[in-house]
């Protein structure tokens, strides 16, 4: 009895490690239109016409993104890529902006660069942040070596 719950659990343990390293599932192209459309809207408050014009652009950047993530993955070569990527990202922003008044062209200007810096790091709490804040960088940390 002992060994068959012995197995038993050896055998929940192990499916449930199995199915935790499936990698998680990457967006549609639609979530992340949505989501960078949500995103537009809350920043540079656009109209109806706006919106419905944008979107449209925003959705193909993104179609386009998704089928140069396919050509990763099937072995396309990172500089191709890269190429592409950026003409995508120029050829989105200046339709986006031909819509824009131009207020909502710097703030759109603001986004990109957001959206391309990544998330904001918050600050770290407690003793570890006391002792970052307390290293020194650059040329300074040269002159204490």
């Amino acid at each position: 009895m002992k060994k068959i719950l012995f197995l038993f659990l050896l055998l929940a343990a192990v499916s449930g490690s199995l199915s935790a390293q499936q990698p998680p599932k990457m967006p549609t192209a639609e979530e992340i239109a949505k989501k960078n459309m949500d995103d537009l809207e809350k920043k540079l408050k656009l109209n109806p016409t706006q919106k419905t014009v944008i979107s449209t652009y925003v959705l193909g950047q993104a179609r386009d993104e998704q089928s140069l993530m396919k050509m990763q993955q099937s072995g396309a070569t990172r500089e191709m890529l890269m190429d592409r990527y950026y003409k995508i990202q120029e050829d989105a922003g200046r339709n986006i902006k031909a819509v824009l008044k131009p207020e909502q062209q710097k703030l759109y200007d603001l986004w990109v660069l957001e959206k391309r810096s990544g998330p904001e790091k918050k600050k770290k709490k407690g003793k570890k942040a006391e002792e970052e804040e307390e290293s020194v960088e650059g040329v300074e940390a040269l002159k204490l070596q």
